[in-house]
């Protein structure tokens, strides 16, 4: 059974950047899916931030694009989410998720204050 666990730091200050990994464990990684991240801010639905394809691609949510930056290093089953500039707007859980195969990590809350 595939697992995703989030992993990074709750509270990060105003304009630095924040940066988190997904470690996915158990049974066989599958590069060739698109492997995305979530956020959902308090009081407000699901974002869809962004994902990486098995070729390294990148599609990002054109409102986060310019400070948003997804990899992935397979060989640590591992990818990561970076997200420059940060406001407290971007106070929320933070999700990693495989989503055509309906796989998520339980979810990370992260704090931007001062």
């Amino acid at each position: 059974q595939v697992q995703l666990q989030e992993s990074g730091p709750d509270l990060v200050k105003p304009s630095q950047t924040l940066s988190l990994t997904c470690t996915v464990s158990g049974g066989s990684i599958t590069i060739t899916y698109w492997w995305s991240w979530i956020r959902q801010s308090p009081g407000k639905g699901l974002e869809w931030m962004g994902a990486i394809g098995g070729d390294g691609t990148t599609y990002y949510s054109p409102s986060l694009k310019s400070h948003t930056a997804i990899s992935r290093d397979t060989s640590k089953k591992q990818f990561s989410l970076q997200l420059s500039s940060v406001t407290p707007e971007d106070t929320a859980v933070y999700y990693c998720a495989i989503l055509r195969l309906g796989y998520w990590g339980q979810g990370t809350q992260v704090t931007v204050s001062s």
